[in-house]
């Protein structure tokens, strides 16, 4: 085939990817707190000039004093202006750039390796076809790539940067935006911020004869992104961010500080300079960090079970597929064998393929399929080289085409059997097997609270659910000028977040039946059903789109 009908191959891979993460995008899944938080402070600054606690323009956004990057905020502004405040303004911006990145993994592949001598097969597929087709039914890729997810962003830059670099080998324009585009995926995600960094590293190492070369036009790029970096790195001196940041580190985790202790108590001179020596925070530090890093690499993760927290999983599924597990092994294998060939080209791979779990390996949750989520790109460019290896060698045998065709249509049939099996259960299991993992049941609720609160002077709601009140904020499209003097944050609680326990008539709380029912005469009470008892005169019960009951609504 010629040139025009790979560029209809690529075409035919973005549009499946699009079907993919489009479909029922603003109903599935159901929207979750922190997206609610994004739609609702975009609107906010729309409205006010000022995020939903009165900061102006902020880089980071208080939030659930989790401060969360603010890039994704401002592009997520936009669409909340011109489609209104929903699901879909929230989602649109991630999903877009996570098509984006497909195609960039198909430039990114053509600039490594130069897709014309890894041509393959008679339909003369390179590798950047196959990377990308993987990519665009990764579910590792598709799960991010559904809803407002800052990471999808910060990996669209990265590769975006990358790309952009290896083009400003040969044109300082490139290196330019190169330097810029990886700035702003440190505005995006926490963990871009120590990946981009290594990557930078493992850049500057690889590619050292053309940085010394040309080094006035790097020192000039690197400036670029160094101006562009200063107002992230002087918010970053707020004490309350850094606080934030360090709440989820690994030395927030006692755990190896505890072991410490214990291994010392065990020596006989638990003082001595040979006990403090083997046995010390950054011995144990370093080894809980080690532990953290290889868990990501762990079969499991990756190919059976995914995530430990359901709303970064899907069930009985990894973050990559079975297929991927053999095509993985055996392009380490072609990388092996033809290393000489692609020396830098493969070395960058390998390289980011090592470091792409360290921001997760650096907080005390692992292995954590969000802040690692970059690492699909490495994985699957070195799948995409296998799977091409393995067509090569097929087409290379000396069979007849009947067994070839055999071959390829068992691959063909295992891919496809993988691709279904997981979209089967993202549709209809997940949600139903993970029934607390997004906020499904608080949109009916406050549809039903808009036709009839009036009626009541006070409305109380189970904070058994994830931040309530961001997601009421959310679907009533709550005045932000109001809600700024309305309200107060709490203290943070054990894993670092704060929440707002009530705002005009809303109250949002743990229901104690006996006690709420004479503390709030006339109240609307929507609590879960280990909250009202059965025998409360209830009104309402409310289920979610997955058919499953979240409030029991009953008029005290």
């Amino acid at each position: 085939m010629g040139n025009k009908y790979h560029k209809y191959i690529l075409l035919l891979i973005i549009l499946l990817a699009a079907f993919l993460r489009f479909w029922k995008l603003g109903s599935y899944p159901a929207l979750n707190a922190d997206e609610a938080a994004i739609g609702y402070n975009a609107y906010s600054l729309l409205e006010t000039g000022k995020d939903e606690h009165g900061n102006p323009w902020p880089i980071h956004f208080q939030s659930f004093n989790d401060y969360k990057p603010g890039l994704y905020f401002y592009m997520v502004l936009p669409f909340v202006k011109f489609i209104g405040l929903n699901a879909w303004s929230v989602r649109i911006p991630g999903t877009l750039f996570g098509l984006l990145t497909i195609y960039l993994v198909y430039l990114l592949v053509g600039e490594l390796f130069d897709n014309k001598k890894l041509e393959i097969g008679d339909l003369k597929l390179g590798t950047g076809h196959i990377a990308s087709f993987l990519l665009a039914i990764s579910p590792w890729h598709i799960h991010f790539s559904r809803g407002g997810w800052e990471v999808n962003v910060a990996t669209f830059f990265i590769v975006l940067g990358l790309w952009f670099f290896l083009k400003g080998l040969n044109n300082i324009v490139y290196l330019f935006l190169s330097s810029l585009v990886f700035t702003l995926s440190l505005y995006a995600y926490h963990s871009a911020r120590v990946i981009t960094p290594l990557i930078g590293v493992g850049l500057f190492l690889i590619y050292f004869k053309y940085v010394r070369k040309h080094l006035l036009n790097f020192a000039l790029a690197a400036l670029v992104g160094l101006v562009t970096l200063m107002p992230l790195a002087k918010d970053l001196t707020k004490g309350n961010i850094t606080s934030r940041m360090a709440g989820v580190g690994l030395f927030a985790d006692t755990g190896p500080l505890a072991r410490t202790n214990e291994q010392r108590g065990e020596h006989n001179n638990f003082q001595g300079l040979f006990s403090k020596t083997i046995h010390n925070k950054l011995v144990n530090y370093g080894l809980a960090f080690t532990n953290n890093w290889v868990k990501h690499y762990n079969g499991e993760f990756l190919f059976l079970s995914g995530d430990v927290i359901e709303r970064n999983r899907v069930p009985e599924t990894g973050q990559m597929y079975l297929f991927d597990m053999i095509f993985i092994v055996v392009g380490l294998i072609f990388i092996i064998k033809t290393f000489s060939q692609y020396s830098r080209s493969y070395t960058l791979i390998l390289w980011w393929l090592i470091i792409a779990p360290i921001g997760a390996a650096l907080t005390f949750q692992s292995p954590h399929a969000l802040r690692a989520q970059n690492m699909v790109v490495p994985l699957t460019i070195i799948s995409a080289t296998g799977l091409s290896a393995i067509i090569y060698w097929i087409k290379e045998l000396r069979f007849s085409k009947f067994i070839k065709s055999f071959v390829y249509l068992f691959i063909g049939l295992f891919v496809i059997w993988n691709f279904t099996r997981y979209e089967h259960m993202y549709w209809v299991h997940m949600a139903k097997e993970y029934p607390f993992s997004s906020q499904y049941g608080i949109k009916e609720l406050v549809n039903y609270v808009e036709k009839n609160g009036d009626k009541f002077n006070k409305i109380v709601v189970s904070n058994r659910y994830d931040q309530p009140y961001i997601l009421f904020l959310f679907y009533l499209k709550y005045p932000p000028a109001r809600f700024q003097g309305n309200h107060e944050l709490t203290q943070r609680d054990t894993y670092n977040f704060s929440t707002v326990r009530n705002f005009d008539k809303f109250e949002f709380n743990k229901i104690n039946w006996d006690e709420d029912r004479v503390k709030y005469p006339g109240a609307l009470f929507a609590g879960t059903d280990k909250e009202i008892l059965e025998e409360s005169n209830i009104v309402e019960e409310i289920y979610g789109t997955n058919g499953y009951k979240y409030f029991q609504i009953v008029a005290n």
